[in-house]
């Protein structure tokens, strides 16, 4: 920074050819109605056959910070993950219909399978960097705020009592609670 004012001082451009980057906020701020964000948080439940980790899959509206579960299952895989992307990309009724952008990270289950029918319906995916959170804050709020609020102070017992709580506090996110 010391070079470059002294540079500027003189009357001589520091770095003509040097690209201008965008930097992640200017990204944010000029994307904010095309953007929304995906990721997974999971949850041990008791089931008839002891404890079972279930995937849940969230998808985020940047500038409404409306919520959808996009997704429930034990385990995901990339069947699954391909169909979720054509129902978030149905150009009816699709979540991501009017989105340019999904920002999600780097979990092996979003496949080159999955990003390839985001593209096909309109929607660019944009990873974040590793081991950075802070550059898919808003999903990642939610799933705090879902497992603080809900999840940790209960016990769950089977997927129908997951879906519904889960259901339920989704709900309540979108009608009750306050939004700082």
């Amino acid at each position: 920074a010391t070079i470059s004012r002294v540079l500027k001082e003189n009357g001589i451009d520091p770095c003509a050819d040097r690209p201008v980057k965008t930097t992640w906020n200017e990204f944010i701020r000029s994307h904010w109605d095309s953007l929304a964000a995906i990721d997974f948080f999971t949850r041990e439940i008791i089931t008839s056959h002891g404890l079972v980790k279930y995937m849940v899959l969230v998808v985020i509206d940047y500038k409404t910070r409306k919520v959808e579960i996009a997704g429930i299952i034990p385990q995901a895989h990339g069947d699954w993950m391909k169909q979720i992307a054509r129902n978030l990309t149905d150009p009816i009724d699709g979540f991501l219909r009017n989105k340019k952008f999904l920002v999600m990270d780097r979990d092996p289950l979003f496949t080159d399978a999955f990003k390839e029918i985001l593209r096909a319906g309109g929607v660019k995916p944009i990873k974040t960097t590793v081991a950075s959170p802070n550059l898919n804050p808003f999903v990642e709020r939610y799933i705090r705020s879902i497992k603080y609020e809900c999840l940790n102070k209960m016990l769950i017992f089977g997927e129908s009592h997951l879906r519904y709580v889960v259901n339920e506090y989704v709900e309540h996110y979108h009608t009750e609670r306050p939004h700082q």
